[in-house]
C-alpha cells in the first residue's frame, strides 16, 4: 500500500514539474522535420544512376562498415538488414538492392556525433547483392553481401 502511494506521488510531482517548466517557457516543444528527399536517387532504375544521385560514385571497402543480412531469405518481402558504421564522422548511410527495379532502398543522414546504426526490413525481388554505402569526412565507403531469395524455403 505504501509503495503505491509513493509511486503515485512521484508521478504527480514529476508531472507538476514538467507542466511548470512548459508554462514558464523553459521547455519548448518543437516539431521534428524530415529533410528533403532525393527524388532522383529513389526513382533511379539502375544502381549507377542511384549512386550518382547520392554523390557516391566512388568508394572503397572498409572493415569498419559492418552489414548483417541473411545468406538465404525465405521471404523476399521482408529481408532484415542491419548496418553499423564504426567509421568516425559518418554523416549518412544508404542501402541499395542492386537487382531491384529501384535499387536505392533507404538513405539515412546523421547529425554530428550520432551513432550511425540502422536496422531495416527490405523487399528483395530476387537473389541480389545488397550494398551499404557510408559517407564519412566527404569520402564514401561500402560493404556488400549477396542474399539468395528462395520461394518457400526451397531452391536458390
Amino acid at each position: 500500500m505504501d509503495m503505491i502511494r509513493r509511486t503515485v506521488l512521484k508521478g504527480a510531482s514529476a508531472t507538476g514539474v514538467l507542466a511548470g517548466l512548459l508554462a514558464a517557457g523553459v521547455l519548448k516543444p518543437t516539431l521534428a522535420y524530415a529533410s528533403d528527399w532525393n527524388k532522383a536517387a529513389f526513382e533511379a532504375k539502375d544502381p549507377d544512376t542511384a549512386l550518382k544521385a547520392i554523390g557516391a560514385e566512388g568508394g572503397s571497402a572498409n572493415k569498419d562498415l559492418v552489414m548483417k543480412a541473411p545468406d538465404i531469405a525465405e521471404n523476399g518481402a521482408v529481408v532484415p538488414v542491419d548496418v553499423t558504421s564504426n567509421i568516425p564522422n559518418t554523416t549518412s548511410l544508404s542501402i541499395l538492392v542492386l537487382k531491384n527495379a529501384s535499387p536505392l532502398a533507404s538513405h539515412f543522414e546523421f547529425a554530428n556525433g550520432a551513432n550511425a546504426d540502422v536496422a531495416v526490413r527490405l523487399k528483395v525481388g530476387e537473389t541480389s547483392i545488397i550494398r551499404a554505402i557510408a559517407k564519412a569526412d566527404g569520402k564514401f565507403y561500402n560493404a556488400q553481401k549477396e542474399v539468395k531469395v528462395t520461394v518457400g524455403g526451397c531452391g536458390g
